[in-house]
């Protein structure tokens, strides 16, 4: 984890003990080609450094609570979203969806449609060329609204998210779109807490729990923690890495206070635990833009602690 990750972390951790709910610890390691079990060590071993504990998973009354461990729920969903006929089989070629595609948002290409009236007999074509489908999701044609913890009541329309989106894989892997909606309905959670760069994805899962006749929980999208050239934190950002931080003796006090000043919770960065936030916790005291971590961060974070 990096300090955007333990921003948003936080965030959710402060919601949940604020509201004297449950948190939920859920290991989302679908990707074959990207997780390991040492990395959700590690995220676990980050997460208690911070003093940001949790009451389910990866025991608890939902589990198994990693996704690589629950592919047959997916699959159920799957099979009554094909049952419906709200899924359909896409052959269309990575390239061949980047060229008839245009780019919207952070939702990459919008997809053409192209594959989504094929004929069975179009689809034996494919088929008996040796040609595996990935499954998309019919989305409606419409706007999804909705009100956001952080950002207010938000609008965004089927071709603002890139339109049908995948499902299933062609390769056989769940998409992350259906398995937090199958997780989130069957775990009953009923506030997620996120980055903004993923706000393209909640109207694809309103339009899953819409399907599924589930509510959907209530979503507060937070501003994203980017460096002084405007990029996301992210993995390249190896200074930032908990770890990282932690080899250098900073303490998480140290950490958890800087974010709670780039959250508004604090007037000026201080070592602080995480149980001393709850009781001022609020939303409203985000912004909607980005915060920027200024490039000295790490030392100011060393004279902290």
């Amino acid at each position: 984890m990096h300090l955007g990750n333990a921003f948003a972390a936080l965030l959710a951790w402060l919601a949940v003990r604020q509201a004297r709910g449950t948190q939920v610890l859920r290991i989302e390691d679908l990707d074959p080609q990207r997780s390991r079990q040492h990395f959700a060590d590690i995220i676990q071993e980050d997460l208690s450094w911070l003093g940001l504990d949790w009451d389910e998973g990866p025991e608890g009354p939902c589990g198994p609570y990693a996704q690589s461990q629950r592919t047959e729920h997916y699959a159920a969903a799957f099979d009554a979203l094909k049952a419906a006929g709200s899924a359909y089989p896409c052959y269309c070629t990575r390239r061949e969806l980047e060229q008839a595609a245009t780019l919207r948002r952070n939702a990459g290409p919008v997809y053409s449609g192209r594959c989504r009236e094929l004929s069975m007999s179009q689809r034996a074509v494919y088929e008996q060329a040796g040609q595996r489908p990935t499954w998309r999701f019919r989305l409606p044609d419409q706007s999804f609204d909705f009100v956001d913890l952080v950002l207010g009541g938000v609008s965004l329309a089927s071709d603002e998210i890139g339109g049908d989106f995948a499902l299933w894989r062609s390769d056989g892997v769940p998409s992350y779109q259906l398995a937090v909606v199958v997780d989130d309905a069957l775990m009953d959670i009923d506030v997620v807490v996120r980055g903004a760069d993923i706000l393209d994805s909640t109207p694809r899962q309103l339009g899953l729990f819409a399907a599924f006749s589930s509510r959907p929980p209530v979503y507060a999208h937070v501003p994203l923690l980017v460096d002084t050239a405007g990029r996301k934190l992210s993995k390249t950002h190896r200074d930032l890495e908990l770890r990282e931080l932690r080899a250098r003796g900073i303490s998480p006090q140290a950490v958890i206070g800087y974010l709670a000043f780039c959250a508004g919770l604090l007037d000026s960065p201080r070592a602080v635990a995480a149980t001393e936030l709850v009781s001022g916790f609020s939303f409203a005291a985000l912004g909607a833009h980005d915060v920027v971590v200024a490039d000295d961060v790490a030392s100011q974070l060393m004279n902290m602690s």
